[in-house]
């Protein structure tokens, strides 16, 4: 195989979105790892989705506290976040992070890529299938086809089933 000269990658800052889930905090894994490497610094971001405004539709306050569940949702995000990045810098990296709140979890992602200077990206997907991502698109999907800068995209692992079915006790 020959041997490839002049090319030299070396990131200086890795984004790395979440969502909380078991495959995030596996690429958060990755990330760290690809950070302490080429010693560049980790942005954790999340997402919050607004809810959709429903025209012609109310919702009784006392129903549907709008303010009350993005006023909770942004708390446990930055709580998470900060757990996270206090890690991350214990271990001697650079870390910072973001809530973002918006419609568009892509186009949040692809502000954050530009604001910060982001020039590498590490991406969990959750391998969906069925209606859901037809109908609504993977945002792992739209990033890949959007993004500029190189895309480390980890596709996480389905939980194996197994055979033996857990007994119940009545």
């Amino acid at each position: 195989m020959p041997e490839v000269t002049g090319l030299h990658f070396s990131p200086t800052k890795i984004l790395l979105p979440t969502d909380f889930s078991p495959s995030s905090a596996a690429a958060l894994e990755t990330a760290t790892e690809l950070a302490r490497h080429f010693q560049a610094g980790l942005y954790l971001l999340h997402v919050i989705p607004m809810l959709p405004i429903v025209s012609g539709v109310e919702f009784p306050t006392q129903f549907y506290p709008e303010q009350e569940f993005l006023q909770d949702a942004i708390k446990h995000a930055e709580q998470r976040l900060t757990e996270s990045t206090s890690a991350l810098v214990l271990k001697g990296l650079k870390a910072s992070s973001k809530v973002e709140i918006g419609n568009d979890v892509v186009g949040n992602i692809m502000l954050v890529i530009e604001r910060e200077k982001i020039d590498m990206i590490v991406l969990s997907t959750h391998g969906m299938s069925g209606w859901r991502p037809i109908v609504f698109g993977s945002i792992a999907e739209k990033v890949v086809k959007l993004v500029q800068c190189p895309l480390l995209l980890l596709r996480s692992v389905k939980a194996e089933a197994t055979s033996e079915t857990p007994t119940q006790k009545v």
